[in-house]
């Protein structure tokens, strides 16, 4: 089995965003804007929490899938390539994560 990628969800998503299918819950997603996609995108990161910590792994799979399918589309309205998280991401392994986040400006 060929091995399916983020990119390739990334391109699924944005064609369907687009698609004007009424039974697309990514053109639903994307025609209700960030604040509903933000709020979905929140609470598939709790539920995928949860799964963690009862230990349930299929549960953890399956919300994972939810998480990171919610997180792209997060991404894609507010206009940012997951190719930029993925560069950021390059970026931070040329040096210790303990180093990388004391780089960070203090908020």
């Amino acid at each position: 089995m060929a091995q399916f990628s983020l990119a390739e969800l990334e391109t699924i998503i944005h064609q369907r965003a687009h698609s004007g299918d009424p039974d697309s819950w990514t053109a639903k997603l994307f025609a209700k804007g960030m604040d509903k996609a933000a709020q979905k995108l929140g609470e598939e990161a709790v539920e995928t929490v949860i799964a963690a910590i009862r230990g349930d792994k299929q549960a953890l799979v399956s919300e994972s899938a939810d998480l990171v399918y919610h997180w792209l589309v997060v991404l894609g309205i507010a206009g940012v390539p997951l190719d930029d998280v993925l560069k950021e991401l390059e970026s931070r392994t040329s040096r210790s994560g303990v180093a990388e986040k004391a780089s960070r400006p203090k908020a």
